[in-house]
């Protein structure tokens, strides 16, 4: 079990890196150069609603300044735009542009192309079911880790 544990922890962190270069791939496909593979993935995390910064760091897709500089780029480039709550002064919520749309949007049809690849027989389905399953267990454990420590 240990050795499939740490072939996950490996596996998750190439998937990862591996889907930003997919994003680079597509970013380039596109010819928008200003802004890089992480941020147009925060775009698509973003997507249609209206969030605050907070939330983004809360949900564990950014951490600390990382965000901060990269909310800032996507809003000078004119992909992201800002305004403050009007409840807490302290808050601003975050809101994709009409830009900011249209690259989100190439990258659900991106998607789209990429999961049309796969082999869509139901035992395929399956597969991809059960890990999500298994990718979710770990996400949990590795949370509650994070926020209780070691049992």
């Amino acid at each position: 079990m240990n050795e499939t544990y740490l072939n996950i922890v490996h596996l998750v962190e190439r998937l990862h890196r591996h889907f930003l270069d997919v994003l680079r791939a597509e970013l380039r496909e596109l010819n928008i150069d200003d802004i890089n593979a992480v941020q147009a993935l925060l775009l698509y995390n973003i997507g249609e609603n209206e969030v605050v910064i907070r939330d983004l760091k809360d949900r564990g897709y950014y951490h600390g300044s990382n965000v901060s500089y990269n909310i800032k780029k996507l809003t000078e480039f004119d992909y992201l735009q800002q305004e403050r709550s009007t409840h807490d002064k302290r808050s601003i919520r975050l809101k994709l542009t009409e830009k900011g749309m249209r690259l989100c949007n190439a990258i659900r049809e991106l998607q789209a192309h990429l999961s049309g690849k796969l082999d869509s027989r139901a035992e395929m389905e399956a597969e991809l079911k059960n890990a999500g399953q298994a990718m979710h267990r770990l996400e949990r454990l590795w949370s509650d880790f994070i926020r209780y420590g070691r049992d």
